[in-house]
């Protein structure tokens, strides 16, 4: 398949115990995400991952959970592509390099690690109401994470930067 003819896919992030106000954030995420033709990538469990892969399939989007564990009857009953790593929480990797982008919802320490694992890699970072990261020895001491004020700005803000992403030239230089 052509690579232009294959879908963007976003990575979403978040904790399996959102709030409501995270999982309604995730919800409208995934519709945002679907209505925009991108794919969702996502741990494939519950919470944030559930709320998300939900919101893209009401509007016939196409949903991928990167599993923990061997049983891909784990999986969400929103997910289209349930994929088995036996890896447990080092598919945290898996999922933020399957997409482009990645946006952070609410979160707890997975979510923390996944962050952490995505702006190593120069994978850029959308947060909505999620944790802040700075680093007190350099200069300007700025979060990475690029932050959304609602769900609709999220998904616009990482469909940008993940076609950014797509058109720069590879980096072997990787902040570490």
């Amino acid at each position: 398949m052509d690579t232009a003819q294959r879908p963007l896919i976003i990575s979403v992030i978040g904790g399996r115990y959102p709030s409501p106000q995270a999982r309604d954030y995730a919800e409208e995420v995934g519709r945002e995400l679907a209505r925009n033709g991108a794919a969702v990538a996502c741990g494939g469990l519950i919470g944030v991952m559930e709320a998300v892969c939900k919101g893209a399939k009401s509007e016939g989007g196409l949903t991928i959970g990167i599993l923990p564990g061997d049983d891909p009857a784990a999986a969400n009953p929103y997910v289209d592509l349930p994929i088995c790593t036996g890896i447990m929480y080092a598919r945290n990797m898996v999922v933020v390099k399957t997409g482009r982008a990645v946006i952070a919802i609410d979160g707890s320490f997975g979510t923390m690690s996944e962050i952490g694992h995505a702006l190593a890699e120069d994978i850029p970072v959308i947060g909505l109401d999620t944790w802040s990261f700075s680093n007190e020895t350099e200069d300007d001491a700025e979060d990475p994470i690029i932050r959304a004020t609602n769900p609709t700005d999220a998904v616009a803000k990482a469909i940008a930067a993940a076609k950014a992403r797509n058109t720069q030239s590879f980096n072997p230089q990787r902040r570490t």
